[in-house]
Parts: structure tokens; sequence; C-alpha cells
């Protein structure tokens, strides 16, 4: 069943990448107590991801935390090493948090995977965005297939 607003985050285990390497954190935690602009993309450095998704949201961050927003993070099933590379190579420090899926545990739990098998990927985490506060998602995004619009900074600006 698909995440929807008014639900409570299910409890996963999430990693962060951080300059220290990765650091396990349960979902319970991370989302706990502030408000998070949460982002999952098919895959880092993927072209839509990394030509226009995350640069949004980098462009976007002091507008979007000035609407009240704690903290953007990004999420893709793929593991912390691959994560980290792709934040350091948009300069996300500070801006956004990078939050690797790397066995769709995340993306399950919340009912947004597809099967990107044809793309030689595997099972995925659909594009989306939501606002989740103290856990409980307030706004979800979901894309429809090979679309780029409701999960866009701008539009989760609108919202906020």
């Amino acid at each position: 069943m698909t995440i929807a607003v008014g639900d409570k985050l299910p409890s996963t285990t999430i990693v962060k990448a951080t300059e220290n390497g990765p650091e396990q954190v349960s979902s319970d935690d991370f989302f706990a107590g502030r408000k998070v602009a949460l982002v999952a993309v098919p895959g880092a450095f993927t072209p839509t991801c990394s030509a226009r998704h995350l640069p949004g949201f980098l462009d976007k961050a002091a507008d979007i935390k000035a609407k009240g927003v704690d903290e953007i993070a990004f999420t893709s099933v793929n593991d912390a090493f691959v994560m980290g590379a792709w934040g350091k190579a948009n300069d996300a420090a500070g801006k956004v948090t990078m939050l690797a899926d790397g066995n769709a545990e995340f993306a399950k739990s919340v009912g947004l995977t597809f099967d990107g098998s044809k793309f030689g990927m595997g099972e995925r985490s659909q594009r989306y965005s939501m606002i989740v506060n103290d856990g409980v998602v307030e706004e979800l995004n979901v894309e429809a297939p090979g679309e780029f619009k409701v999960s866009s900074a701008e539009h989760l600006l609108e919202q906020l």
C-alpha cells in the first residue's frame, strides 16, 4: 500500500552519507520533531535527477528553509558512497542531505517502488517529494512515469 497524506512514516533504517562515511539512522529518529522536505529519485547521477531535480532544490534551498523546513533530504536506491559522491559533485553540503536506500527498504516501506529492470537498474524508488512533519506525511507529490512536474522544488515551495 502506498503511503498517504496523514500517515506516519514506517520505521526503517536509512543510511546518511556524511563526511565521515555512511551513518545508519532510523527513519523514526531522522524525521522526529522537525519538518523535512524529502525527495526521492530513481538514481543518483541519472539524467533528469542530476540535470533538473537536484539543481532545483539546491537553487531553492534557502527559500524552502525560510518557509519552515528544517532539512531537505534526497533519497535514492543507491549506496551511501554513490549518494555522497553525488552530493559532493553538486556542492550539496549544507543545503541537501543525501540518504541512501541501497536495498530499497524505505521505498518499499512507503509503497513507492518501480521495476527499472529494462534499464538495468532493478527495483528503484519512484520520483516523488513529500513534506514530513514529525514523522507524519503532510504533502505527497508522486510523479507519473517519465514525468517531472509535481516533485519539483518550485511545486513543493508553493505548498509551503
